[in-house]
């Protein structure tokens, strides 16, 4: 089963059209609203479909707490307070009304993942195109049903989840009322190692659930991204930063504009060389087939002469009779005069 096509702000996404490369903001607007629609201004010149943010506060994804189960204990992060690093990263509130309205001066579609459903109700309020749910979230199946029963698109992203997990939360948005689903492989490491990606998830999950599906890809360039396309990823999603060497939180596994722009162009390459299965001359080989083998007379015949291995052999082009006949030649009469360079075809042959 060829799975459906999802449209986001009228922009059709599946096997038919080119991959949706989508660039998230996250945290590294670092602190600055002038810093984050400069961002959006070079992902849309770099050819981004869409912009995503993040819409929480620290409160409503942890507590301001010292113990030791709130102090990241390895990777990027390590010995950061949870709170501390969700209160940096956390793309403000009041920033939100001038982030959707610069996208639609850019034509750039913006959508976010909520993470609490105050988050969503103050979403709904700017009639965002689209949801996703973020990884760790997949989980919490309340929010999922409150996010899908806006009746929007949703993109779920399967970090971290168990092919069970995955099914579970499939199956609670399409009750709650989704019926617009994309499914994002993704490898919740940061940044992550190519050979971690395991992208064959993505053409099982597609044939198992019969979704789109795509990549949210934290390594730190676009080789992965585009290995992914490859195997049927409909949906692209990196982290962008205007520059890595500002420090952002999450600078480390982003791309810059240059990578950016690298990355929608090859992409569409890639999908483009996909094609389709079929078998046969294509029309861009079509003036090379006469360049394929066929028996020709290599020394001259007289009539009633016998053909043999030493007067025709196999040769390019292609004019004359096609190489599997001759062993079914070798031996018969000419009908005439034939001359060396002559293309055989069967009325010089006696029957």
């Amino acid at each position: 089963m060829i799975p459906k096509v999802v449209e986001i702000n009228s922009r059709k996404i599946g096997q038919r059209f080119s991959p949706y490369v989508v660039a998230e903001l996250s945290g590294n607007h670092d602190g600055s609203l002038e810093k984050a629609l400069k961002t959006m201004v070079e992902a849309k010149k770099a050819g981004a479909d869409a912009l995503k943010i993040q819409t929480y506060r620290a409160d409503s994804i942890t507590i301001d707490h010292d113990g030791p189960d709130f102090i990241l204990e390895d990777g990027l992060w390590k010995g950061r307070k949870l709170y501390e690093l969700y209160s940096q990263a956390a793309t403000p509130w009041d920033w939100h009304e001038t982030i959707f309205e610069k996208g639609k001066e850019l034509n750039l579609t913006v959508f976010s993942s909520p993470f609490d459903r105050d988050a969503v109700e103050f979403l709904d309020s700017f009639d965002v195109p689209a949801y996703k749910i973020a990884s760790p979230e997949i989980i919490d199946l309340p929010l999922i049903e409150v996010v899908a029963s806006r009746g929007k698109p949703l993109v779920i992203s399967t970090g971290m989840a168990s092919e069970v997990e995955i099914e579970e939360a499939v199956s609670t948005a399409q009750h709650a009322g989704a019926s617009d689903i994309i499914l994002l492989h993704c490898i919740s490491a940061y940044p992550t190692q190519p050979k971690d990606s395991n992208l064959l998830v993505l053409p099982d999950l597609s044939k198992k659930l019969a979704l789109p599906v795509g990549l949210s890809d934290h390594t730190i360039d676009i080789t992965t991204s585009l290995a992914a396309v490859a195997l049927g990823a409909v949906f692209i999603e990196k982290h962008f930063t205007l520059c890595r060497e500002d420090g952002g939180v999450d600078s480390e596994f982003s791309i810059e504009p240059k990578e950016l722009r690298e990355l929608k162009k090859q992409s569409i390459a890639v999908w483009e060389a996909l094609g389709s299965a079929i078998y046969g001359p294509t029309e861009a080989e079509r003036t090379t087939l006469k360049y394929r083998r066929s028996i020709y007379v290599v020394k001259d015949i007289g009539a009633g002469e016998n053909i043999s291995e030493q007067n025709i052999r196999s040769i390019r082009p292609s004019h004359g009779l096609a190489p599997k006949h001759i062993k079914d030649i070798i031996g018969k009469r000419a009908t005439k005069d034939i001359k060396r360079g002559t293309p055989l075809n069967w009325d010089l042959i006696e029957k």
